[in-house]
Formats: structure tokens, C-alpha cells, sequence
């Protein structure tokens, strides 16, 4: 998942023919015109079924009371999700050869995360994981797969690279057992250990060959999957409002609620989308930190619906909670969300005090709305809106002022080359 200089054979390119069974080798890393290919694009979807599930026992255990736990329990159980998606990406980006096979093997891996899915509720309420450790296993044998049938495919230190890979995700498997084994009181002790662990396995099997993952495929699916988590939250907000509204009669107090959380989201996506961030990748040889980095991008979005809902409840007199912390379930994940993006994104791209700040400020911002009441949410949701137009604002000023002095038209991306003019 490194990114270097070293290119695969440049033969690769798109699949080609339409035999059944291919080899499965790198595809280019120069290949034009790369895109997310339907299946991706379904196994995204797939996943966000999972989410969903985390998303809806979080809103439970924070309303109850519960915080801590459920918060400890989220970050478990999105870590399987969000670490299986990932190293599907990354190999997909490399090895998507589209074949029968890879479809099959695939499909194998969308229904280890359905496994998954279906024992999110018990892994939450009972503390009991088997469920979660078996579609989590599904997943994981599938990966290992893909990894053999590269290495049968390859030789030398490409072939050494994709057995390492295929080694270190069984050998963790051995280790996820803890969660099933040991006593409740040290799972989060397994869980800390062995994601440690899995995140090591890629830096481990990397050094032997860097696979040729494709920078604007990686931006692009990285940029879908973000998208579908903000569409996700927007969808659980909503039907957490008319709910509430339904059966209590509340739209005067869900209104300040539901237009906040909707100029938080449309900011989200927003400030997201601002740079072309596949001039980083293809230049900056922290891809590791980038792609690691977005766990907390997709937790803090996903959970930003699950604080809505909390707010919603809490809104309504179903939680029993404070306000206090109801505004808090929404207004840290935002602000855990800015700061992340900020560091993995947009501080590459801002030129000037000023420019950097804007996310930095905006994040303490959002955290000091947490203590407005009922108003909470609301101004969580203009304060993210005007870190929107205070970057468009900076933005076009800067832009002005290069073009009267002569200059070029935008700011230069990490790689030198002049990156197209981000609008906030």
C-alpha cells in the first residue's frame, strides 16, 4: 500500500478477453481512465449495511446511559468493518483482474460482512463477538485467497510479498480468538493488541514489493465510500426525525435539530471534496498514514448520524441523558471529523495562517456549541457552514491577488505540480 517509484511491468492495463479465469497479476499504475467498477461500487453498499448496524446499537447504549461502552464496543466493531473494506481496496487497486473467480471470492467476502451485520446487536448487548468473529473470518479467508492466487500468478519479491500478506491475515485470525475466549474484561486489551497487529501485517509485507494500487482509483474509492457514510447518516437522521415527530408531535423542537445536522453533513462532504488529494498519494510516501488515517473519517461520519438520533431521542424524552451529552454525541464526532480531514487533506493544500486554521477553529468551535442547550446542533451546523464560506472567501481572495500580480491561478499541490484551485 506504500507509495514509490516502482512501477509493475507496464503491460497490465484493464483486464482483457473474456476467459472465465485469469492470472491474477498487477494491473498498471499508470493506467488511464481508472475508475470504481460496479463491483466495488456494490460492495461498498454491502458494508454500509454493516455500519448501519454499529450506527443503531451506538444511538442505543449512548440514550441509555452508556456511553463509554458503546463507544468502546463502535470502535470494535467498526474497526472489522472499516479493515476488511480497506484491504479490499487497496488489493482491488492492484489485482482487480475481473474475473469469474474474483467476482466469486467477492461475493464470499460481501457475505462476511453481512455475518457480521447480523451479530453487530449481540456483540453490543450481550458482549458476546462469535457472530462478529465469524464474519470477520469469512471476510479475512477470502482475502487470503486473492493473496495466493497472486502469488501462484508471480515470482521473486512480488511473490514473497503476497504470501507475507497471505500469512499475516491468517496468522491474526489465531489471534481474534481472544475476543472469543478470554474474559470481558480483556477484550479491549485483544482488541488494542491485535489491531496493532493487522495494521502492521501491510508495512511487514511491503517491504519485500510495493503493489501498483492506481493513486485516482484509491482518491476515488475513498471518496464514494465517504460519500455513502455521509449518505448513510443523513438517512438515519431522517428517519430518527419523523419519527419523532410521528409520535410526539415534536417538530418544533426536532427543526433547530434536523437543520443542523444537515448543514453539518453538507459541510462534511464539502470540506471533504475541497483538494484533489490523488497528487498527494501519488507523491507523498505516507499513503499508510493517509489511508490508516480515514478510520477515524469514516467512524466520526458514521457516527455523526448516531448522534443526531441521540439528539432526536433526547429531543423527544426518550433518552435518558442530559442535554449536555446529547449535544456532545453530535458536536465531538463533527469535530473529530474536521480535524482529521484537516490533517489528512487539507492542510496540504491551504497557503497561509489564515487558510490553515479555518478547519483547526471551526473544530474548537463545534465543541464549545456543545454547551448552548437545546441550541446545540443547530449552531454546530452554522458554525460548520460558515468554515465553508470563510475557506471559499480566503480562497478567492488569494486566487485575486495571484491573478493581478500576474501568477498562476491556484495554489501548488505537494508533488509541484500546480493543483487545480480548491473553493474552500
Amino acid at each position: 500500500m506504500t507509495s514509490s517509484s516502482t512501477s509493475p511491468p507496464a503491460s497490465s492495463g484493464a483486464p482483457s478477453g473474456h476467459r472465465p479465469l485469469r492470472r491474477l497479476t498487477a494491473r498498471g499504475r499508470d493506467e488511464a481512465h481508472r475508475v470504481a467498477s460496479p463491483l466495488e461500487l456494490f460492495f461498498d453498499l454491502c458494508f454500509v449495511v454493516a455500519i448501519a448496524q454499529a450506527g443503531v446499537q451506538l444511538v442505543h447504549a449512548v440514550a441509555g446511559g452508556h456511553a463509554g461502552e458503546g463507544i468502546l464496543n463502535y470502535a470494535m466493531i467498526f474497526f472489522a468493518i472499516w479493515w476488511a473494506w480497506m484491504n479490499f481496496t487497496w488489493f482491488a487497486s492492484a489485482y482487480d483482474n475481473d474475473d469469474a473467480l474474483y467476482r466469486v471470492v467477492t461475493l464470499v467476502q460481501i457475505a462476511g460482512v453481512l455475518v457480521l451485520a447480523a451479530g453487530v446487536s449481540r456483540a453490543f448487548e450481550e458482549h458476546e463477538f462469535l457472530v462478529v468473529w465469524l464474519g470477520y473470518l469469512i471476510m479475512r479467508l477470502a482475502m487470503t485467497a486473492q493473496w495466493l492466487r497472486v502469488a501462484r500468478a508471480t515470482e521473486g519479491a512480488e511473490r514473497t510479498m503476497a504470501l507475507r500478506y497471505a500469512g499475516g491475515v491468517l496468522l491474526c485470525q489465531i489471534g481474534w480468538l481472544g475476543l472469543l475466549v478470554l474474559p470481558e474484561g480483556g477484550r479491549p486489551w485483544v482488541f488494542l493488541v491485535m489491531a496493532l497487529v493487522e495494521l502492521s501485517v501491510p508495512l511487514y509485507a511491503e517491504k519485500a514489493h510495493p503493489t501498483a494500487w492506481h493513486p485516482h482509483h484509491i482518491a476515488e474509492r475513498y471518496g464514494l465510500f465517504t460519500i455513502i457514510v455521509l449518505g448513510e447518516t443523513i438517512a438515519a437522521a431522517t428517519v430518527a426525525v419523523k419519527s419523532g415527530v410521528d409520535e410526539n408531535d415534536a417538530l418544533g423542537e426536532l427543526l433547530p435539530i434536523a437543520a443542523g445536522g444537515l448543514l453539518i453533513i453538507f459541510a462534511a462532504w464539502w470540506i471533504y471534496f475541497v483538494v484533489p488529494i490523488h497528487g498527494h498519494l501519488r507523491s507523498n510516501r505516507q499513503s499508510f498514514l493517509w489511508g490508516y488515517g480515514h478510520y477515524l473519517i469514516f467512524a466520526s461520519a458514521a457516527a455523526i448520524g448516531a448522534g443526531l438520533e441521540v439528539a432526536v431521542e433526547q429531543a423527544v424524552g426518550k433518552a435518558h441523558i442530559s442535554t449536555l451529552a446529547a449535544s456532545a454525541a453530535v458536536t465531538l464526532p463533527t469535530a473529530l471529523y474536521l480535524l482529521t480531514v484537516w490533517g489528512l487533506h487539507s492542510r496540504f493544500y491551504k497557503v497561509g495562517i489564515a487558510q490553515q486554521l479555518v478547519l483547526p477553529t471551526t473544530a474548537l468551535l463545534v465543541i464549545v456549541c456543545t454547551f448552548l442547550g437545546g441550541w446545540a446542533v443547530f449552531s454546530a451546523g452554522l458554525v460548520s457552514a460558515l468554515a465553508v464560506v470563510t475557506g471559499v472567501t480566503l480562497t478567492a481572495r488569494m486566487v485575486a491577488k495571484e491573478r493581478g500580480a500576474g501568477g498562476a491561478s491556484g495554489p501548488s499541490g505537494p508533488s509541484g505540480d500546480r493543483a487545480s484551485t480548491p473553493v474552500a
